[in-house]
């Protein structure tokens, strides 16, 4: 069974930084994606960032430039550094993970496994 778990969600003012983590356990297939989602109140969750085990990523627009997303694959740890935060920024955060490689469009699916999410809250 897969599991993650998430860390590194807070308060923090508009312009600053935060890092999530996620430790993701279970997961056989050295071929895999983890990434992260993000859901606003009023919203439907979206797709933050992915990156597979070859090291392709994949970025929302609204963060591209802002944040990156790197792996520790010897760790089983994902990884989200938020920089120049938003208010628009201001979600529920979620790790997502699946066996595979990341080609084309990105979307979730019922058999991807998630984390239980961790609130980020920007300020302005």
């Amino acid at each position: 069974q897969v599991q993650l778990v998430e860390s590194g969600g807070g308060l923090v003012q508009a312009g600053g930084s935060l890092r999530l983590s996620c430790v993701v356990s279970g997961l056989i297939s050295s071929l895999n994606i983890m990434g992260w989602y993000r859901q606003a109140p009023g919203k439907q969750r979206e797709l933050v960032a992915v990156m597979d085990s070859g090291g392709r990523t994949k970025f929302a627009d609204s963060v591209q430039g802002r944040f990156t997303i790197s792996r520790d694959n010897a760790k089983k740890t994902v990884y989200l550094q938020m920089n120049s935060l938003k208010p628009e920024d201001t979600a529920v955060y979620y790790c997502n993970a699946r066996p595979g490689q990341l080609i084309g469009t990105y979307y979730p699916r019922n058999s991807d496994s998630w984390g239980q999410g961790t609130q980020v809250t920007v300020h302005s």
